[in-house]
């Protein structure tokens, strides 16, 4: 089974009131199996344009990723980002090569 991941580019226009979005998320992503691959480390745009964070969650496969988006949990959380942030967010199934 292919795994899950949430890819999210965000810009945060305040910094104090976004952590109570991260305090609100981690119950929710560890209800749901998530764990973060990148959060926000060093970067270098060589091409294209970027918000100024990424973010990649993994889940165990697509249909929990998009199950934990979907949650009241997580909406409740999101509501917290929300006036704090602006992004944009991806929910995408991961590539497995198959055997030749």
């Amino acid at each position: 089974m292919r795994k899950g991941y949430w890819i999210a580019l965000v810009d945060v226009s305040d910094v104090d009131g976004y952590k109570s979005y991260i305090a609100a998320n981690k119950a929710v992503f560890e209800q749901f199996g998530g764990h973060f691959i990148i959060r926000n480390g060093e970067k270098e745009v060589v091409e294209g344009s970027l918000r100024s964070r990424v973010v990649v969650i993994e889940f165990k496969d697509y249909q929990t990723a998009l199950a934990c988006y979907r949650s009241p949990e997580y909406r409740a959380a999101m509501s917290l980002r929300q006036p704090f942030s602006q992004g944009d967010i991806v929910v995408v199934e991961g590539y497995e090569e198959s055997a030749a």
